[in-house]
Protein backbone atom coordinates (compact mmCIF):
# COMPACT_ATOMS: atom_id res chain seq x y z
CA UNK A 1 0.00 0.00 0.00
CA UNK A 2 1.69 3.63 -0.52
CA UNK A 3 1.58 6.84 1.07
CA UNK A 4 -1.49 8.14 -1.34
CA UNK A 5 -3.63 4.83 -1.19
CA UNK A 6 -7.44 6.27 -0.95
CA UNK A 7 -6.61 9.64 -0.49
CA UNK A 8 -8.12 12.08 -2.06
CA UNK A 9 -6.78 14.57 -4.32
CA UNK A 10 -7.60 17.72 -6.60
CA UNK A 11 -5.78 19.24 -9.84
CA UNK A 12 -6.48 21.80 -11.20
CA UNK A 13 -4.88 22.40 -14.76
CA UNK A 14 -4.99 19.40 -14.99
CA UNK A 15 -5.90 17.97 -18.86
CA UNK A 16 -2.36 18.50 -20.05
CA UNK A 17 0.93 18.72 -19.18
CA UNK A 18 2.34 19.19 -15.61
CA UNK A 19 -1.59 19.08 -14.12
CA UNK A 20 -2.01 15.82 -16.11
CA UNK A 21 1.23 14.42 -14.89
CA UNK A 22 0.42 15.07 -11.26
CA UNK A 23 -2.61 13.32 -11.75
CA UNK A 24 -1.56 10.27 -13.48
CA UNK A 25 1.02 9.55 -10.79
CA UNK A 26 -1.47 9.67 -8.14
CA UNK A 27 -3.63 7.81 -9.68
CA UNK A 28 -1.14 5.52 -10.20
CA UNK A 29 -0.10 5.41 -6.81
CA UNK A 30 -4.26 4.56 -5.72
CA UNK A 31 -5.23 7.95 -5.06
CA UNK A 32 -8.72 9.19 -5.63
CA UNK A 33 -8.41 11.78 -7.74
CA UNK A 34 -10.36 14.69 -9.04
CA UNK A 35 -8.92 16.58 -12.65
CA UNK A 36 -9.79 20.36 -12.88
CA UNK A 37 -10.02 22.22 -16.24
CA UNK A 38 -12.09 24.80 -17.94
CA UNK A 39 -12.23 22.58 -21.38
CA UNK A 40 -14.77 19.93 -20.46
CA UNK A 41 -13.65 17.48 -23.08
CA UNK A 42 -9.96 17.83 -23.41
CA UNK A 43 -10.93 16.71 -19.15
CA UNK A 44 -13.00 14.29 -19.96
CA UNK A 45 -10.63 12.56 -22.38
CA UNK A 46 -7.82 12.98 -19.77
CA UNK A 47 -10.23 11.21 -16.80
CA UNK A 48 -10.71 8.64 -18.73
CA UNK A 49 -7.22 7.66 -19.59
CA UNK A 50 -6.48 8.09 -15.83
CA UNK A 51 -8.92 5.60 -14.94
CA UNK A 52 -7.42 3.15 -17.56
CA UNK A 53 -4.59 3.47 -14.96
CA UNK A 54 -6.97 1.33 -12.19
CA UNK A 55 -7.70 4.95 -9.99
CA UNK A 56 -10.87 6.43 -9.13
CA UNK A 57 -11.41 9.39 -11.36
CA UNK A 58 -13.55 12.50 -11.37
CA UNK A 59 -13.53 15.56 -13.88
CA UNK A 60 -14.42 18.81 -12.73
CA UNK A 61 -15.22 21.01 -15.14
CA UNK A 62 -13.94 24.59 -13.48
CA UNK A 63 -12.76 28.10 -14.26
CA UNK A 64 -10.54 28.63 -11.31
CA UNK A 65 -10.72 32.74 -11.48
CA UNK A 66 -14.56 32.15 -10.52
CA UNK A 67 -15.64 31.89 -6.92
CA UNK A 68 -18.85 29.95 -7.88
CA UNK A 69 -16.91 27.19 -9.78
CA UNK A 70 -14.08 26.59 -7.27
CA UNK A 71 -16.82 26.54 -4.30
CA UNK A 72 -18.76 23.92 -6.65
CA UNK A 73 -15.25 21.94 -7.29
CA UNK A 74 -14.77 21.40 -3.37
CA UNK A 75 -18.26 20.73 -3.08
CA UNK A 76 -18.28 17.86 -6.24
CA UNK A 77 -14.42 16.16 -4.36
CA UNK A 78 -16.50 16.35 -0.88
CA UNK A 79 -19.77 14.57 -2.61
CA UNK A 80 -17.39 12.32 -4.32
CA UNK A 81 -14.75 11.15 -1.74
CA UNK A 82 -15.67 13.20 1.10
CA UNK A 83 -12.47 14.57 1.84
CA UNK A 84 -9.61 16.26 0.26
CA UNK A 85 -6.10 15.12 1.33
CA UNK A 86 -4.19 17.25 -1.21
CA UNK A 87 -5.01 20.05 -3.46
CA UNK A 88 -2.41 21.30 -6.15
CA UNK A 89 -2.94 24.60 -7.34
CA UNK A 90 -1.28 23.94 -11.06
CA UNK A 91 -3.57 26.26 -13.06
CA UNK A 92 -1.65 29.26 -14.78
CA UNK A 93 -0.27 30.49 -17.96
CA UNK A 94 3.31 31.54 -18.83
CA UNK A 95 4.10 35.33 -20.67
CA UNK A 96 6.16 36.80 -22.94
CA UNK A 97 6.61 40.83 -23.66
CA UNK A 98 8.96 43.43 -22.81
CA UNK A 99 7.81 45.10 -19.03
CA UNK A 100 7.03 47.74 -20.28
CA UNK A 101 4.68 46.85 -23.61
CA UNK A 102 2.73 44.88 -20.83
CA UNK A 103 -0.30 46.72 -20.03
CA UNK A 104 -2.08 47.09 -16.99
CA UNK A 105 -4.84 45.04 -18.24
CA UNK A 106 -2.08 41.92 -19.34
CA UNK A 107 -0.93 42.14 -16.23
CA UNK A 108 -4.19 41.82 -14.40
CA UNK A 109 -5.20 39.09 -16.23
CA UNK A 110 -2.39 37.26 -15.47
CA UNK A 111 -2.74 37.87 -11.91
CA UNK A 112 -6.45 37.10 -11.81
CA UNK A 113 -5.54 32.88 -13.42
CA UNK A 114 -1.43 33.16 -11.56
CA UNK A 115 -2.16 34.33 -8.30
CA UNK A 116 -5.81 34.85 -7.31
CA UNK A 117 -6.95 31.03 -8.94
CA UNK A 118 -4.37 29.96 -5.96
CA UNK A 119 -6.14 32.48 -3.30
CA UNK A 120 -9.44 31.23 -4.40
CA UNK A 121 -8.62 27.89 -4.33
CA UNK A 122 -6.52 27.79 -1.14
CA UNK A 123 -9.26 29.57 1.04
CA UNK A 124 -12.08 26.94 -0.45
CA UNK A 125 -9.72 23.64 -0.05
CA UNK A 126 -7.99 24.81 3.47
CA UNK A 127 -10.68 24.32 6.19
CA UNK A 128 -10.73 20.45 4.68
CA UNK A 129 -6.89 20.07 3.84
CA UNK A 130 -6.67 21.05 8.03
CA UNK A 131 -9.29 18.66 8.92
CA UNK A 132 -6.75 16.06 7.50
CA UNK A 133 -3.44 17.45 7.79
CA UNK A 134 -3.29 17.95 4.26
CA UNK A 135 -1.05 19.04 1.67
CA UNK A 136 -1.22 22.33 -0.47
CA UNK A 137 0.76 22.58 -3.48
CA UNK A 138 1.53 25.84 -5.14
CA UNK A 139 3.18 25.38 -8.55
CA UNK A 140 5.14 28.27 -9.10
CA UNK A 141 8.15 28.49 -11.31
CA UNK A 142 12.03 29.55 -11.39
CA UNK A 143 10.72 33.01 -11.75
CA UNK A 144 9.08 32.87 -8.87
CA UNK A 145 12.52 33.06 -7.03
CA UNK A 146 14.36 35.90 -9.89
CA UNK A 147 12.89 37.33 -12.99
CA UNK A 148 13.84 37.55 -15.85
CA UNK A 149 13.79 39.54 -19.17
CA UNK A 150 10.88 39.57 -21.59
CA UNK A 151 8.49 37.49 -19.45
CA UNK A 152 5.63 39.77 -19.07
CA UNK A 153 3.69 39.74 -16.00
CA UNK A 154 4.75 36.28 -15.13
CA UNK A 155 7.76 37.11 -12.65
CA UNK A 156 5.35 39.51 -10.73
CA UNK A 157 2.41 36.82 -10.42
CA UNK A 158 4.66 33.96 -9.22
CA UNK A 159 6.70 35.96 -6.77
CA UNK A 160 3.05 36.86 -5.12
CA UNK A 161 2.33 32.95 -5.40
CA UNK A 162 5.77 32.31 -3.29
CA UNK A 163 4.92 35.33 -0.86
CA UNK A 164 1.63 33.65 -0.18
CA UNK A 165 3.29 30.39 0.01
CA UNK A 166 5.83 31.50 2.80
CA UNK A 167 3.14 33.40 4.31
CA UNK A 168 0.73 30.03 4.73
CA UNK A 169 3.31 27.69 6.09
CA UNK A 170 4.19 30.77 8.77
CA UNK A 171 0.36 30.51 9.87
CA UNK A 172 -0.93 26.96 9.16
CA UNK A 173 1.58 24.91 9.67
CA UNK A 174 1.50 24.44 13.53
CA UNK A 175 -1.93 23.63 12.92
CA UNK A 176 -1.20 20.75 10.43
CA UNK A 177 -1.33 22.11 7.21
CA UNK A 178 1.21 21.60 5.05
CA UNK A 179 2.05 23.62 1.63
CA UNK A 180 4.58 23.15 -0.65
CA UNK A 181 6.05 25.47 -3.42
CA UNK A 182 7.35 24.10 -6.84
CA UNK A 183 9.74 25.79 -8.73
CA UNK A 184 10.64 24.26 -11.81
CA UNK A 185 12.58 25.78 -14.97
CA UNK A 186 10.64 24.62 -18.17
CA UNK A 187 8.53 21.62 -18.76
CA UNK A 188 8.97 19.81 -22.00
CA UNK A 189 5.80 20.32 -23.77
CA UNK A 190 4.47 18.66 -26.69
CA UNK A 191 3.32 21.13 -28.49
CA UNK A 192 5.39 24.79 -28.08
CA UNK A 193 3.09 27.03 -26.59
CA UNK A 194 1.71 29.97 -28.80
CA UNK A 195 2.31 33.97 -27.37
CA UNK A 196 0.58 36.82 -28.46
CA UNK A 197 2.59 38.32 -31.49
CA UNK A 198 2.36 41.47 -30.94
CA UNK A 199 3.84 41.04 -27.41
CA UNK A 200 6.69 39.19 -29.29
CA UNK A 201 7.08 42.12 -31.87
CA UNK A 202 10.82 43.20 -31.18
CA UNK A 203 11.69 40.71 -28.68
CA UNK A 204 15.00 38.60 -29.35
CA UNK A 205 13.77 35.38 -30.81
CA UNK A 206 15.41 33.61 -27.44
CA UNK A 207 12.48 35.13 -25.77
CA UNK A 208 9.72 32.83 -27.80
CA UNK A 209 11.99 29.86 -26.52
CA UNK A 210 10.81 27.68 -23.16
CA UNK A 211 11.56 30.10 -20.15
CA UNK A 212 12.45 32.74 -22.31
CA UNK A 213 16.06 30.92 -23.06
CA UNK A 214 16.71 29.79 -19.99
CA UNK A 215 20.16 27.68 -20.19
CA UNK A 216 18.49 24.44 -18.64
CA UNK A 217 17.50 21.36 -20.05
CA UNK A 218 13.41 20.94 -20.16
CA UNK A 219 12.38 18.88 -17.06
CA UNK A 220 10.46 16.00 -17.69
CA UNK A 221 6.63 16.71 -16.56
CA UNK A 222 6.57 12.33 -15.25
CA UNK A 223 9.59 12.95 -13.36
CA UNK A 224 8.65 16.75 -11.36
CA UNK A 225 5.85 14.72 -10.50
CA UNK A 226 6.81 11.66 -8.85
CA UNK A 227 9.18 14.18 -7.35
CA UNK A 228 6.25 16.65 -6.36
CA UNK A 229 3.93 13.77 -4.70
CA UNK A 230 7.71 12.34 -3.03
CA UNK A 231 8.36 16.27 -1.31
CA UNK A 232 4.73 16.13 -0.13
CA UNK A 233 5.43 12.64 1.87
CA UNK A 234 8.46 14.58 3.55
CA UNK A 235 6.55 17.32 4.30
CA UNK A 236 9.21 19.89 2.66
CA UNK A 237 8.63 23.29 2.25
CA UNK A 238 9.79 24.13 -1.66
CA UNK A 239 10.74 22.00 -4.01
CA UNK A 240 13.47 24.13 -7.09
CA UNK A 241 14.29 22.06 -10.35
CA UNK A 242 16.92 22.37 -11.14
CA UNK A 243 17.93 22.27 -7.61
CA UNK A 244 21.35 23.80 -8.51
CA UNK A 245 19.27 27.04 -9.51
CA UNK A 246 19.60 27.53 -5.48
CA UNK A 247 22.85 29.16 -6.05
CA UNK A 248 21.74 31.93 -8.32
CA UNK A 249 18.81 33.01 -5.94
CA UNK A 250 21.27 33.15 -3.07
CA UNK A 251 24.12 34.99 -5.05
CA UNK A 252 20.88 37.48 -6.45
CA UNK A 253 19.96 38.37 -2.79
CA UNK A 254 23.71 39.16 -1.75
CA UNK A 255 24.44 40.65 -4.34
CA UNK A 256 21.63 42.01 -6.82
CA UNK A 257 24.32 43.56 -9.05
CA UNK A 258 26.05 40.13 -9.53
CA UNK A 259 22.82 38.31 -10.06
CA UNK A 260 21.14 40.96 -12.59
CA UNK A 261 24.71 39.89 -14.29
CA UNK A 262 24.37 35.93 -14.22
CA UNK A 263 20.63 36.24 -15.57
CA UNK A 264 21.31 38.03 -18.48
CA UNK A 265 24.56 35.00 -18.93
CA UNK A 266 21.95 32.52 -17.77
CA UNK A 267 19.09 33.53 -20.19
Amino acid sequence: MTYWQGKSAVVTGASAGLGKAIAAALARAGAKVVVAARGAEKLQATADELKRLGGEVLAVSADVTADADVARLVEQTLAAFGRIDLWVNNAGRSDRGAALATTPENFQALWELNFLSVVRCTRAAAPHLLATRGHLVNVGSLAAKIASRYMGGYAATKFAVAAYSQQLRLELEPQGLHVLLVCPGPIARDEPRAYDAAALAGLPASARQPGAGARVARISPDRLAEQILTACRRRKKELIVPGRARLLFALAQLSPGLGDWLVRRWT
